[in-house]
């Protein structure tokens, strides 16, 4: 009988050993969601970086407008297109080209058209 309670006592510290690392590898709150939300943790961070980085960007912006008349010229320029007056304005088009930059056949002189006499 001594030998039969010792070894229900194994038995049972065995299964909440054996059910404790089913928990750690395995369960919901595991190592296995510990790497995710390293994971995510990790892009979290990268996003944060970039927003601190806009936000410093839009401080030195607002610094410039609330300080000088150049960044003010500038947005009027740019956002509004306001030009000075005695100055011209030229505008270059950003449309992408139309012409193929492959060669054309070599022309005939037979096929040309004919000169009117």
């Amino acid at each position: 009988m001594k030998y039969f309670s010792q070894f229900m006592l194994f038995l049972i510290a065995l299964s909440v050993l054996l059910g404790l690392q089913y928990q750690y590898w395995l369960g919901k709150s595991g190592r296995d969601g510990l790497e995710k939300l390293h994971a995510e943790t990790e892009i979290q961070q990268q996003l944060n970086d970039q927003m601190v980085d806009n936000n410093k960007v839009l401080r030195a912006d607002v610094n410039d407008l609330k300080n000088g008349l150049e960044a003010v010229e500038e947005h009027a320029r740019l956002d509004l297109g306001l030009v000075k007056p005695g100055e011209t304005f030229v505008q270059l088009s950003t449309a992408p080209v139309t012409h193929s930059s492959q060669s054309l056949p070599p022309v005939n002189p037979e096929d040309a058209v004919e000169s009117i006499p």
